[in-house]
């Protein structure tokens, strides 16, 4: 069985630090609350997965935590697309064959999803989870793909369709999976707030 890295992006729960976009609407203690209940429900999500899990957290590594399971590490500088070549190119560097990655923003995801992009990576070179924001909430490949990561416009609702055309145009394939739902604004939450 090939290596396979799951790669995990998360902060800490700090007030003003998280879901801002939700806090503009309920307040930074609820968007705390809810970042709470997404970063919970991925450290479930996760617990299935038998390959290499690493948490590379964007702000500072929480000794105690619910992470603790996972190999902990911290993002490196620059924009997210900088953040995620450079955790790629680690996880590659330590030995991985398939890496995955995906945030702490959906409540959708399920451990299926994830089997389904590793299996993917079997016949496709990436692996894209679409969100219904027009971005994505999983990517995976089998090699780093620099392209992939520069001059994209991150948090804008057309980043999967650039990032799908730029994949053709460098000769590539991808599988796409089921489309989801980010948890970015409180409309989002609002069905799991109970």
């Amino acid at each position: 069985m090939p290596a396979e890295h799951l790669i995990i992006f998360v902060k800490n729960p700090i007030p003003g630090q998280v879901k801002t976009r939700i806090a503009r609407t309920v307040g930074d203690a609820k968007a705390v609350d809810v970042y709470t209940h997404l970063l919970r429900y991925t450290q479930q999500l996760i617990q299935s997965f038998l390959g290499q899990r690493v948490v590379y957290y964007g702000d500072f590594i929480n000794p105690d935590d619910g992470w603790n399971a996972c190999d902990k590490q911290l993002q490196t500088n620059g924009d997210l697309g900088e953040r995620m070549a450079n955790a790629f190119q680690e996880q590659f560097a330590a030995g991985a064959e398939k890496v995955v990655i995906i945030g702490s923003d959906c409540l959708a995801i399920t451990p299926a999803h994830l089997t389904q992009a590793f299996a993917a990576l079997n016949t496709a070179d990436i692996v894209i989870g679409p969100a219904t924001d027009g971005g994505y909430y999983l990517l995976g490949m089998k090699q780093v793909h620099p392209f992939l990561f520069q001059g994209m416009p991150w948090s804008q609702p057309e980043l999967r369709q650039l990032t799908e055309l730029a994949i053709l145009q460098h000769g590539f394939t991808f599988a796409p999976l089921e489309t989801l739902t980010d948890i970015d604004e409180w409309s989002d939450y609002e069905p799991y707030d109970v």
